[in-house]
């Protein structure tokens, strides 16, 4: 709940030369947000079904299977939070996935007209560009009174390096739109005889926020809670709070209802259906935030082109710090600058904004701490915090998103401050303006890396799989489909986004039952035929096939049903090269000689065997 101009009332009305400047400010900004976000995803635009991201993927090929069955059940009126499409015979419960079932559902008719990859490309583009936008109407329509001021705190937040790191494929975490307005929504409960309708009104924005990126809504809500009790119990804010405390309550009650009634069936499945499970199938000390990544650069930018990057995070999408110290310094400083000439209201603000950074700052260490690439024996909160539900399922190193738009709140408050009462002596201005400089365009960002990804085989494309799989059959790769080998997902999303009909796999790349402890895991737990052509795939060994490995084989060609196996000329590994010809001659020794078939090797297995 900021000072002065505040969320419940915003700035003064302007007068009409200032209109014109605030108007071509406002346009400005729109064309930098836009330019940045096809800057940052050009690699893609070249030919969205051609190029890939070359660090992630598997991510991309499934949020294109998510939107393509997302597109398919809306049409076919199947359950969008569950499918066995995928991990024949047990299905997938998609509401523990991250099923972007709203961008599915809205997005249905663009994936049917340009296909998955197009409109994947179109999202995430538009993902980056709306986040900067939101932020930007939110800054400069009720917290700051310069455009300035608005646009460099909303373009930071939009392109900070963990946006920049999370658009490796992440649809669900570059949503960052959301957060702005569930900002804006809440603080809207304070207001004396609109608590029913603001409570709707953002019941409903939670229900879409979930249904987008739960994990994000889940940090959001978190660092809301933690940012209004922290304000609201500074002594200049505790009359106000309690004044406020009855309409805000209410209209949280009304919020909890709405929400609830709108996800009673996803949380349902999420909690108590089936394919569940708790936890996560990620290692939170793995994915935890290194201290030192605070201060580092990350790789997509200006700096990390230099060759300042660093490799402190567990993957290339999962930089959720990197601020730089340049940018840390100035952080501080701009901190100290607003402290000194703030009231005691705005003193408030600061504060709770300290603390939440702090805060969540420390939750990203993970269960211990780990400095410069070195883990030590020092425990952490997250140990003790990261054992409650739901927290359980959290990655901690993502915990440190929360603090990018810290950070851009503070450097928008501090130019404001600077453009409403200008320092006196020209040096400080150019002191500003040089410690800004060097704090951000180290971190300016650069397109992510694209390569070429394996085309889908004529033998799908041309819909002759319908010959040799029966009507909602099973169909395999070799190997078999996993979170590394992504192809049998996208053959399915280029059936379905192209209305060919059904075809089930086994495995796939989705989070299920079957980790350590009734933990959850990446994928299927894997049985013989998969072990056995990941083997060969990875190495280029074709393993040794004894009397007993067929009959393990048959038992698990039974127990996924599987009619057809095939072998593509080219076959997508998204973390190291395939051999295909060790996977046709492995593929040989287990079920025979194949027929080939278009552009594929093709194994019919007898209705003896499955």
């Amino acid at each position: 709940m900021p000072s002065s101009p505040s969320l419940a009332t915003g700035p003064a009305p302007a007068s009409t030369p200032r209109t014109v400047r605030d108007r071509r400010a406002d346009l400005i900004v729109v064309l930098v947000a836009l330019a940045l976000a096809v800057w940052v995803t050009s690699g893609l635009w070249r030919d969205p079904n051609v190029r890939t991201i070359t660090v992630n993927s598997s991510d991309q090929a499934l949020f294109e299977w998510l939107l393509a069955f997302g597109g398919h059940a809306v049409t076919h009126g199947d359950n969008p939070l569950f499918t066995y499409l995928i991990n024949v015979p047990d299905g997938v419960n998609l509401a523990v996935n991250t099923s972007i079932t709203v961008y599915a559902v809205v997005f249905a008719p663009l994936t049917y007209l340009i296909g998955p990859p197009a409109t994947f490309l179109v999202i995430l583009t538009l993902n980056l560009l709306a986040t900067a936008l939101v932020w930007y109407w939110l800054l400069s329509r009720h917290l700051v009174r310069s455009r300035l001021a608005a646009g460099v705190g909303a373009l930071f937040i939009a392109y900070s390096p963990g946006m920049v790191s999370h658009a490796n494929a992440h649809l669900n975490w570059t949503a960052g739109w959301l957060v702005p307005l569930l900002i804006w929504r809440l603080f809207a409960l304070r207001r004396a005889g609109h608590w029913l309708r603001d409570g709707v009104i953002l019941g409903v924005l939670v229900a879409v926020a979930f249904s987008i990126a739960a994990e994000g809504l889940f940090f959001t809500a978190l660092a809301l809670g933690v940012f209004v009790a922290i304000w609201a119990l500074h002594p200049a804010n505790r009359a106000e709070a309690r004044a406020a405390l009855p309409t805000f309550l209410r209209g949280l009650g009304v919020t909890a209802v709405v929400a609830g009634v709108l996800l009673s069936y996803p949380l349902w499945l999420h909690f108590a259906g089936p394919q569940r499970f708790h936890g996560t199938g990620f290692d939170p000390v793995i994915h935890s935030e290194d201290i030192a990544a605070f201060g580092a650069f990350p790789r997509r930018s200006l700096a990390g082109e230099a060759g300042l990057g660093t490799s402190l995070a567990p993957n290339p999408t999962e930089e959720n710090s990197f601020f730089g110290i340049p940018l840390l310094v100035l952080t501080v400083v701009c901190f100290v600058a607003l402290w000194r000439r703030a009231d005691p209201h705005r003193r408030a603000t600061l504060w709770a904004l300290g603390a939440l950074a702090l805060i969540f700052t420390v939750l990203s260490f993970g269960p211990v701490a780990k400095v410069d690439g070195r883990r030590t024996d020092l425990p952490m909160p997250f140990d003790l915090v990261g054992q409650l539900p739901v927290v359980n399922a959290a990655l901690p190193a993502r915990l440190a998103l929360v603090v990018a738009p810290v950070v851009g709140l503070l450097l928008a408050y501090a130019v404001d401050q600077l453009r409403a009462a200008p320092p006196r002596h020209r040096s400080t201005e150019l002191a500003w303006l040089v410690g800004f400089a060097v704090a951000l365009v180290p971190l300016l960002p650069t397109p992510l890396l694209t390569d070429e990804r394996e085309p889908i085989p004529r033998f799908i494309t041309s819909g002759t799989w319908r010959d040799y799989v029966s009507p909602d059959g099973v169909l395999t790769p070799v190997p078999l489909t996993v979170d590394i080998y992504p192809d049998g997902q996208r053959w399915q999303a280029y059936a379905l986004s192209h209305r060919q009909g059904e075809f089930e796999i086994p495995g796939g790349f989705f989070l299920g039952p079957g980790g350590p402890d009734g933990r959850g895991r990446i994928g299927p737990v894997p049985r013989t035929l998969s072990a056995l052509m990941d083997q060969a795939g990875r190495t280029g060994l074709v393993p040794i096939v004894t009397d007993g490995t067929i009959r393990e084989v048959q038992s698990d060609l039974r127990h996924w049903r599987i009619e057809t196996v095939v072998l593509a000329d080219e076959v997508h590994g998204a973390k190291f090269e395939v051999d295909e010809e060790a996977l046709r001659r492995t593929g040989t020794a287990l079920f025979g000689e194949p027929q080939r078939v278009d552009d594929v090797w093709l194994w019919r297995i007898p209705p003896a065997d499955r």
